[in-house]
């Protein structure tokens, strides 16, 4: 505990890690570009720069905070200083900001408003480069890369994938993959995270909104949506509604009226997943084979295993994900004339995911060959659609998913948690419904937002033990602790993505602490009113293995690697 001076406030600081937090304690807004408090310190864009009672300027993001310390944030001097830096910035930076996708929300624009740029003084002397346009799930612009560093720390600290990193010296220094290859052509497993981070449009979303448009208009096609669990719990952000509010009914209503014919709810898939994983799981258990079971809902997860620990692709599920188990599902419905009408099926996903645009291309995804989801559409870009529409979010009627596939169980909602697999397999597990033993299920310490959780449960007079990691650095020290036999586990679910599908690379970005707590506890709360607790006892799941799933549950519900190998 100390004692510092910031424009002339005495402030007490405890565990803060730079003079920054300090500063932001007190509720001085210091502007930055590269600073985020989960990534390392880079300290390249020193907009955050201050001044001590010497005149001597640092930046406040790598400063430690030290007892009787005399800060001042806004001088003069540090005005100018920051309003150079970000002159420096724009003249090395493509301003076509009027077309470009981050129009509206680019973090560099807002601060050069901010800081009064009106006027750059300088020429633009970078040669322009072609967009990356090879990655189904993102794409690379270098001519608005203002090198901060902010993605690669992501790629490397966080998702310990190291797609990009800096090449080349001094003015000609650039963010690139290894030898200037394409993303697709590296080890990039789509999570996204690098677009969450980036405080430009260098790397955004890859969309896929006009061909959705183009399906909506078509009077002889059928366009099917599914939406997510994480999804409905952050669009409202975007339309400033409170953050974490369950906004399903509104954006059932809302897509009905932009033309899509049938609207349910992925949490139906996430059902499906439950009862096969957990079938699966105990099967394994029973043989003693290919243990633990690694849960295989996250395709940025699954890729990853695949580049760079396959000898652990044995231990992943089989389950297709819930997207593309109810993507097989809603094709193999469609397939009755009467419900079809003759017209082409057009199914979307709307996912808070980017890695799921390039999971439906993948050979195995396929049933027969044929690609069941169509699209996916990220929360982000199901966003940009409404407001194109027009539509006014807050005032839109609210309506149910459509039946017969739009009513999931509590433990499909929470998928969009991390932990929230692992705690949908425990309680179908679990026998009865007992109050008990759902509420010791959720105190096991499976709910929290670390990035590694364990647990242990009885099954059977068995001890079993689980573990729960999301992002994919923690994945990578969890799966050298297993290969090293210093940990034993049962059960692992892995979520590229820290705190789980709530923090997609299509989510709305900007999310703070506050934000993130309120997306986690919608789910939550969701869950609580919520009916029907348990996938196995969802009766329109249970008709469904009666009916269309009968004899087929492999073909629709299983990944199928014959197709891979093909």
């Amino acid at each position: 505990m100390g004692m510092m001076t910031i424009d002339g406030q005495r402030i007490e600081f405890t565990d803060e890690k730079n003079v920054l937090e300090v500063i932001r304690k007190t509720g001085v807004d210091i502007p930055t570009l590269c600073y985020h408090s989960e990534l390392s310190i880079y300290g390249a864009c020193r907009l955050c720069t201050v001044e001590d009672d010497r005149g001597h300027t640092f930046a406040s993001c790598s400063e430690p905070p030290k007892d009787g310390m005399v800060i001042y944030t806004n001088t003069p001097r540090l005005m100018r200083y920051r309003k150079l830096i970000l002159e420096l910035l724009l003249a090395a930076h493509c301003r076509d900001c009027t077309s470009c996708v981050k129009s509206g929300e680019c973090h560099l624009l807002d601060l050069a408003h901010r800081l009064g740029v009106t006027e750059i003084r300088f020429q633009n002397t970078r040669e322009s480069r072609p967009l990356d346009m090879s990655s189904p799930c993102i794409v690379r612009d270098p001519n608005k890369c203002i090198l901060c560093g902010d993605c690669v720390r992501m790629c490397a600290d966080v998702q310990s994938v190291h797609a990009i990193d800096f090449a080349y010296r001094g003015t000609d220094a650039m963010v690139m993959p290894a030898f200037d290859k394409s993303i697709s052509q590296t080890n990039c497993v789509g999570c996204g995270q690098c677009r969450v981070v980036c405080p430009t449009g260098a790397i955004s979303i890859n969309t896929n909104i006009s061909p959705v448009w183009d399906a909506l208009a078509d009077k002889n096609t059928k366009v099917v949506a599914q939406i997510a669990p994480a999804v409905r719990v952050a669009l409202g952000d975007f339309f400033g509604l409170p953050r974490g509010e369950n906004v399903m009914g509104r954006l059932v209503s809302i897509l009905h009226r932009l033309g899509f014919d049938e609207v349910y709810d992925t949490a139906y898939g996430a059902d499906l997943t439950v009862i096969e994983e957990s079938k699966e799981f105990l099967e394994r258990l029973s043989s003693g084979e290919n243990l633990p079971l690694f849960t295989s809902c996250c395709p940025a997860w699954v890729r990853f295993c695949e580049e760079k620990y396959p000898e652990f692709v044995p231990n992943l599920s089989t389950c297709r994900s819930p997207m593309q188990m109810f993507g097989a599902v809603i094709r193999e419905h469609c397939r009755n004339p009467e419900w079809s009408g003759g017209k082409k099926l057009v199914s979307v996903a709307i996912m808070p995911c980017t890695a799921k645009k390039g999971e439906i291309l993948r050979p195995e995804s396929k049933t027969k060959g044929v690609q069941d989801v169509d699209y996916v559409l990220t929360t982000t870009e199901v966003a940009a659609m409404i407001r194109k529409s027009g539509i006014v979010f807050d005032k839109a009627e609210i309506e149910p998913a459509d039946v017969p596939f739009g009513i999931g169980s509590g433990s499909g909602i929470i998928f969009g948690v991390s932990g929230g697999v692992t705690e949908a397999v425990l309680r179908r597990l679990q026998q009865g419904h007992s109050r008990a033993d759902i509420a010791a299920l959720k105190n096991s310490g499976i709910r929290g937002d670390e990035g590694f959780k364990e647990l242990s449960f009885t099954y059977h007079g068995r001890t079993l033990r689980a573990a729960v990691v999301s992002g994919l650095a923690n994945a990578e020290k969890l799966l050298l602790s297993i290969k090293a036999g210093e940990v034993h586990y049962d059960f692992v679910e892995v979520m590229a993505c820290r705190r789980g599908c709530i923090m997609g690379g299509g989510q709305p970005v900007y999310a703070g602490p506050r934000t993130r707590a309120a997306r986690t506890k919608g789910l939550y709360d969701t869950d609580v009113n919520t009916q029907i607790k348990k996938a196995n006892e969802n009766p329109l799941v249970l008709s469904l293995y009666d009916t269309l799933l009968k004899g087929k549950e492999h073909q629709l519900l299983h990944r199928n690697f014959e197709e891979s190998r093909k």
